[in-house]
């Protein structure tokens, strides 16, 4: 810990104490900022939900907790004729309030999570059939809705959208990457932005979002530069519980002891971390929450390929990297090629950058230039043009073509890498078992991420659909529930956006809509129990 001193400490103080102050009111009884070596204890404020996470999931969800709602606007006719007739059914109730598996039944989409394709269709009708309906919803903000919340990023509003390499157009149309409630083409128009085609650059997206937490007006809710170290459950015994059990959520859990020791029970969340101050230095935090909401997407650690030499400087894992090293020259008169790993479209992207500044390449992937499940089969042509430029070069200009041997391109399909040498070489092995050597400037291995949950406890290993292996968007997604999208391994914990599988952001708001319809009924359930008598515990109703 770095922290030192009380002016620093004073200032995340007032910080938190106006946030709070705003939200909550005359609840607050002391604030849940603690020194690290202070024990929890029940007077300290328990916030009803952290989210982690400041990139478009965390966004969308604090829009709803905010208060927003989405109606069925009233000249809409959707094009789904049974979904426009349930819809019709409970008009005067937002979409946050009504039964979403009852709505999402039957509807198909590009996305496993049914909640996730509902609410896609209700704000983008048949997109996929290449239609630009309008959103059939309209939006209102509900004051008395609102679920007081935080959300803790590391950067500024847009997570990973702020360092993601600039001069790449996304795989999404801008329409697709927008939030509720504000059209992107009319940000866009306003910002006297010249769009020039659907798709856009990363630096355009990243704008929006940050704008559009600001005239959404979410940001007391939002907390920048700040970096999670644990997140935790507290426990207490069940025999001191007492009366305020009865306002314990409905998921709340007791564990028996052996040797007689007294049951213990799950209580509310341990969120511990840091923010850092504008000199550097880490100012340490507490904070207790009902519910967690996770929503770090999967940029955190790039997939490596767990081979000898991965380790050395001149192996890179990201086009942050690669594009550093080129802007500094380091590229600049080097003979030998740079050798791409990967078959994805970062690994596509990064093809391009190099072909764009006259540096040759050396394309390695495992995988068979026909199989179906490569992402460029799933890319129309006319409107992915550079991505299919791409594919072309590794269908046609295989190492195996004599005539393209010495080219500014060479494939290498069905190839792993066996290590990687001091001497700036690569050791590759083709699928019948042949071993090639090859002599490379830079190596740049792009073969996907995975969210780095190190603050959870054995870094979620446990709440995965396969137990004890490492959560990965597509081969290990977190398990949650496909309408509440809570951990079915783990209450009062939510996951969304590529966590659960929904790497496009068109999808990752259908788990914004599900939380927020979860945490809703739950807060109702207990405004009841308070108003009955039978109210107390912890945190804020």
């Amino acid at each position: 810990r770095t922290y030192s001193g009380t002016e620093t400490e004073g200032q995340l103080l007032n910080s938190f104490l106006q946030y709070f102050g705003d939200s909550l009111g005359r609840k607050i009884k002391r604030m849940p900022l603690i020194e690290e070596t202070v024990l929890p204890g029940d007077s300290l404020l328990t916030l009803p939900v952290v989210i982690i996470g400041n990139g478009p999931s965390g966004i969308c969800l604090s829009y709803l907790l905010s208060g927003y709602r989405p109606y069925l606007s009233p000249e809409a006719i959707h094009p789904n004729p049974v979904l426009h007739t349930k819809l019709e059914e409970a008009r005067h109730l937002s979409i946050v309030d009504q039964d979403l598996e009852y709505l999402s039944e039957g509807l198909e989409g590009r996305s496993s999570n049914p909640v996730a394709v509902l609410f896609d269709t209700l704000l983008h009708p048949d997109a996929d059939f290449g239609y630009d309906y309008p959103p059939v919803l309209h939006w209102k903000l509900e004051q008395h809705n609102y679920i007081p919340h935080i959300v803790l990023g590391k950067g500024p509003p847009g997570g990973a959208w702020h360092s993601m390499e600039g001069s790449m157009l996304t795989i999404s149309f801008g329409d697709w990457m927008e939030l509720p409630g504000l059209s992107f083409k009319e940000w866009a128009a306003s910002k006297r932005r010249n769009i020039k085609s659907d798709r856009v650059m990363p630096e355009e997206i990243a704008c929006y979002y940050k704008h559009y937490v600001k005239v959404m007006g979410l940001q007391k809710n939002f907390r920048d530069n700040v970096y999670i170290t644990s997140v935790s459950r507290l426990y207490r015994e069940k025999d001191d519980e007492g009366r305020s059990q009865q306002n314990e959520d409905i998921s709340t859990q007791c564990l028996e002891m052996e040797d007689g020791q007294k049951s213990l029970i799950k209580r509310n969340w341990e969120v511990r971390g840091y923010q850092r101050a504008t000199d550097g230095s880490h100012v340490p935090f507490c904070l207790f929450a009902e519910n967690v909401a996770l929503a770090t997407g999967t940029f955190d650690s790039p997939g490596r390929l767990q081979v000898e030499g991965e380790d050395f400087p001149f192996v890179l894992h990201s086009m942050s990297d690669f594009g550093a090293a080129i802007s500094k020259g380091k590229l600049r008169g080097k003979a030998d090629p740079v050798l791409i790993v990967g078959a994805g479209l970062t690994a596509a992207d990064a093809v391009l950058c190099a072909c764009n500044n006259n540096i040759p390449v050396v394309h390695v992937f495992r995988r068979r230039v026909t199989d179906t499940s490569l992402i460029f089969k799933q890319l129309p042509k006319k409107l992915y043009p550079e991505y299919h430029k791409v594919y072309h070069m590794m269908c046609t200009q295989s190492h195996t073509v004599d005539s393209n041997q010495h080219s500014a391109y060479t494939s290498f399909p069905e190839h792993n890498v066996l290590s990687f040498k001091p001497e700036m070489k690569c050791v590759l092995q083709s699928a019948s078992g042949l071993k090639k050597i090859l002599k490379f400037s830079v190596a740049l291995v792009l073969i996907g991420s995975h969210p780095n949950l190190f603050f959870l406890k054995d870094q979620g290993h446990s709440i995965g659909h396969h137990s004890n292996q490492p959560i990965t968007c597509k081969g290990n997604p977190i398990e949650i529930d496909p309408y509440t999208y809570e951990c079915t391994k783990e209450a009062n914990l939510f996951a969304l956006g590529p966590l659960v599988g929904d790497n496009f952001v068109r999808f990752l708001k259908g788990g914004a809509l599900g939380i927020a319809r979860c945490l809703a009924i739950r807060q109702k359930k207990k405004h009841e129990l308070i108003e009955s008598g039978d109210g107390g515990g912890d945190g804020v109703p």
